[in-house]
């Protein structure tokens, strides 16, 4: 799940109303340490306001940060469920946050201005992390393997039936059969450079206006599920309701999409006044793959569980905080 590239106007807007939708964000609740039992006192002195975008994956780290900040000692208050990706970037930047995790091709593209993703990720996510620091003073923690990255889905009967398994079939089809080419496609993804122009440019795909319909972020899946408005629908990769909704996802053989490496990010001088944040979240970030990503969004997209309790029970089963 990604973070939108925002035209010059929409930034200005966003960065003058960041403010008001920190506003309602979160619980904007502290906590420390004493409510679950502390595994160390390394950050006893220390108060975080933790953010995220306005999506499960993003309010799940979030809250794992938070339940890892507050078992090594430290005060935390709930900042998550910004709106907006540029929101919460600026809210970081102008230290309304102290961290937030971020994506290595929303980074790359969105905030650094750069046109051509690098295929490799720890050279995407090296080249992020120098350039970030360097020009805008942000930190990147540690990479977590997940990638989050843009992804096209169909219904698995419905991909057997017109024979699609990777997006260079999409041209075909669009030719063959044009009233079987149909696309859900969120509002930010229309525009985004690793969007819609983006992928039909790079792919070929001269899809009629009216068969690509904008639908909000949550009910692409279900759409696309049902088959009525659209075959295809745009998705993230590590949701959860792609396995649970029995869609499969068109491989993208062409490597358009850029990777989308999750890391904790926090400003320079947070980094340096507290290096033991990275210490901490480090070995979280490492155990967070794809799958373990799936398998928490599912938690709370399908299964209605609450991101802390989702947070929680997992770094308790992964011995990373006491239970």
């Amino acid at each position: 799940m990604h973070t939108p590239t925002r035209r010059t106007i929409l930034a200005g807007i966003a960065a003058i109303t960041a403010v008001t939708a920190l506003a309602g964000c979160g619980g904007g609740t502290s906590a420390s340490a004493s409510e679950q039992g502390s595994l160390g006192q390394e950050l006893k002195d220390a108060k975080f306001i933790v953010g995220s975008k306005d999506f499960s994956e993003s309010i799940i780290l979030g809250q794992i940060t938070m339940e890892m900040l507050r078992a090594h000692g430290a005060e935390v208050v709930d900042k998550t469920n910004i709106k907006g990706s540029t929101n919460t970037r600026t809210a970081l930047t102008s230290s309304q946050i102290d961290m937030y995790w971020e994506y290595t091709g929303t980074g790359w593209v969105t905030y650094l201005k750069q046109t051509k993703p690098l295929a490799d990720p720890e050279q995407q996510y090296a080249a992020v992390a120098k350039d970030d620091l360097a020009q805008n003073k942000v930190f990147w923690g540690t990479r977590a393997p997940l990638n989050n990255t843009y992804a096209f889905a169909i219904r698995k009967e419905k991909a057997a039936e017109l024979g699609v398994t990777k997006l260079s079939d999409l041209a075909g089809l669009v030719k063959s059969k044009p009233a079987e080419a149909t696309f859900c496609i969120e509002s930010e993804f229309s525009t985004r450079d690793d969007g819609w122009p983006g992928v039909a440019a790079a792919y070929g795909l001269d899809v009629p206006k009216d068969n690509v319909k904008s639908v909000d972020t949550g009910l692409i899946y279900t759409e696309t599920k049902k088959g009525s408005t659209c075959n295809f629908g745009e998705v993230f990769a590590t949701d959860g309701r792609i396995a649970s909704l029995g869609l499969t996802v068109l491989e993208d053989d062409e490597h358009f999409f850029p990777v989308y490496n999750a890391a904790l990010t926090m400003r320079q001088e947070t980094n340096a006044k507290y290096p033991q944040v990275e210490t901490i979240m480090a070995p979280v970030a490492q155990k967070l793959t794809d799958q373990v990503m799936q398998s928490l969004n599912a938690k709370v997209d399908a299964d209605g569980l609450e991101p802390r309790t989702v947070a929680h029970d997992w770094l308790a089963e992964q011995g990373l905080i006491k239970k």
